[in-house]
């Protein structure tokens, strides 16, 4: 795979010392020599920065932002969506509208749009530790990009915005799940040769997802052997792990028969409990189940008692099942 490169600068000599900018110079492996010409490997010389930036990991990149349980949701497990976007000081003009997308076409990490709409993708890889940061940077670049060219890959300076810091807190976080990836073209109907191809490959590998209206950041899923409801939840994981080891003890943790609480995953500091479905449960048949779960667990999140034995057993099987995805 091609070196992501950074805009050469003239104006930096080939001896140029390591506290010159980090952005003059391309963007190499930690242990190749740096192109600044110094001799030394890139992670002791003008990769410094980027070295650490990349090890302080931030455990909850998109805390504090409206919707942090679909922020993670969207990153990590649906596969086409959008959410319109809201700035705090309002759109520059020229722009639009701003939206966030799961994905964009040739992994992307932002478009503007020949009308000047800016789309922001999440479900990229990031430079450094922090996605929030990485994001803002991607964002901003890509409001002032000229209409109708694509945003490429960088490694923000770390002391650069964060989404926190760039979108309005007040405004909603209100994902659109779609069946596919026709929001990428302002046309898609008249989309042809191998631009249609290349949609309907897309399409086809797209899980069936469904977002539920009753409850918070819970998603529907369809797969060939069973269907899932993955359910991002803002809890502090340990106190939501022993609220569920509580139900789950109890024989109070599916939600109707032939569901099961099967395990869950960890993203982006937050817990996924994972429900298995049968194949003929669809996401309106778990909406009242879902909000009846969610009755239960706030009640379970309210113990202060002790766990029991059994209630600790649960809770180690719980624990052996979780998958870490971030």
């Amino acid at each position: 795979m091609a070196k992501k490169r950074r805009p050469q600068t003239k104006a930096a000599g080939p001896r140029a010392s390591a506290g010159a900018a980090d952005a003059d110079y391309p963007v190499v492996g930690a242990r190749e020599p740096c192109p600044c010409g110094s001799g030394r490997r890139y992670k002791a010389c003008h990769g410094r920065a980027a070295v650490q930036a990349v090890t302080e990991l931030v455990q909850r990149p998109f805390e504090g932002l409206p919707g942090e349980g679909d922020w993670v949701a969207l990153r990590e497990l649906v596969p086409a969506a959008t959410v319109e976007l809201h700035l705090k000081d309002g759109l520059p003009e020229g722009v639009p509208s701003l939206t966030l997308a799961t994905v964009l076409p040739m992994a992307w990490p932002a478009l503007r749009r020949d009308n000047g709409a800016v789309l922001l993708g999440l479900q990229n890889d990031t430079a450094s530790g922090d996605i929030s940061r990485d994001l803002a940077d991607t964002l901003q670049r890509a409001l002032t990009a000229e209409p109708g060219t694509p945003v490429a890959a960088s490694r923000g300076a770390a002391e650069g915005p964060r989404l926190q810091d760039l979108l309005d807190p007040a405004a909603p976080f209100t994902p659109v799940v779609h069946e596919g990836f026709e929001f990428w073209l302002e046309d898609a109907d008249a989309a042809s040769g191998e631009v249609a191809a290349s949609l309907e490959r897309a399409n086809a590998a797209a899980i069936p997802t469904v977002r539920l209206s009753g409850v918070t950041a819970a998603y529907w899923c369809r797969t060939p052997e069973k269907n899932h409801l993955r359910w991002v939840m803002t809890h502090p994981e340990e106190k939501l792990l022993d609220a569920l080891a509580r139900l789950h003890a109890a024989g109070a943790s599916s939600l109707g028969e032939g569901t099961r609480l099967v395990g869950s995953f960890r993203a982006h500091g937050l817990t996924v409990p994972v429900w298995d479905l049968p194949t003929t449960v669809g996401a309106e048949d778990v909406e009242k189940p879902a909000a009846a779960f969610a009755e239960r667990l706030a009640e379970a999140l309210a113990s202060e008692a002790p766990l029991t034995a059994e209630e600790r057993r649960a809770r180690g099987g719980l624990t052996n099942r979780q998958v870490t995805l971030s």
